[in-house]
């Protein structure tokens, strides 16, 4: 059973937590889209399916799954489910997920859930504008957004040194979280705030509750936050040498173009 299979069984469930389980886990899963034909350069062309409910895109959350249409090879292309929310935007069209499988995560996603989605993956980052005056060590923190960020910190691999998360209360008075990471790499930090701004929206939590900054070792508030906040280490990165190149839709640096 893979995490889309139990975070949809439970939302099925009415765990409305669970629902924002599912939804960010299918932006992070690889989805196999079913094509029309073989992969043209970075251009794909996905089959359209007219089905009662209107036209739809088959994905499947497994290379396993998608074996389920039938003994025939089928052109498909791997994408992150986040790449394919976005490309379907405006569209009209509705994704099948892993349909006709029996699999927990079978469903059909009409446009305004992917609609939904992209909403959520595009939410912007709090500015940090008020000057702290204390910090206390985090106590009142979901595991919901716990979870979320150790995840987003192991995908933040040779990014920074570490990040820290702790109460904070500004010298206007206001009161919230903090998510602070340190030694930032200068060109990520764009990136790096954007990513705890997603976990932050399908945490369930208010977007006011958490603030992100960046500071250096040598930082007075690095060191009055290392006394009380919750540390989290992030990982080296790992450098594999490429064997082959990657199918479409797998090169962050040229998503591919449906159409």
């Amino acid at each position: 059973m893979t995490e889309l299979d139990t975070a949809y069984d439970l939302m099925a469930g009415g765990d409305e937590a669970a629902g924002l389980r599912f939804y960010r886990a299918l932006a992070d899963a690889t989805l196999f889209i079913v094509l029309e034909r073989e992969a043209e350069g970075e251009v794909i062309a996905p089959r359209v399916f007219d089905l009662e409910s209107g036209p739809v895109i088959l994905a499947f959350d497994s290379e396993e799954r998608l074996a389920s249409l039938g003994p025939d090879p089928v052109p498909y292309a791997a994408l992150p489910g986040r790449i394919v929310a976005q490309q379907m935007l405006g569209q009209g069209l509705s994704l099948g997920l892993n349909l006709g499988t029996g699999a927990g995560a079978e469903t059909l996603l009409p446009p305004e859930a992917l609609e939904w989605l992209v909403q959520m993956l595009g939410s912007a980052p709090a500015n940090l504008e008020a000057q702290a005056q204390e910090f206390r060590a985090p106590k009142s923190v979901p595991q919901m957004l716990i979870t979320a960020l150790e995840r987003t910190i192991t995908g933040a691999a040779g990014l920074a040194a570490a990040a820290l998360l702790a109460e904070v209360r500004y010298t206007d008075g206001t009161q919230g979280h903090i998510f602070a990471f340190v030694n930032a790499d200068p060109f990520a930090q764009a990136a790096l705030a954007r990513s705890v701004a997603e976990a932050l929206a399908f945490s369930g939590m208010d977007a006011a509750a958490l603030d992100v900054t960046f500071l250096q070792d040598s930082d007075k508030a690095t060191a009055k936050l290392l006394q009380v906040a919750r540390l989290f280490e992030v990982p080296e990165p790992v450098i594999e040498q490429p064997v082959q190149r990657p199918a479409p839709g797998m090169d962050p640096l040229a998503p591919p173009k449906l159409r």
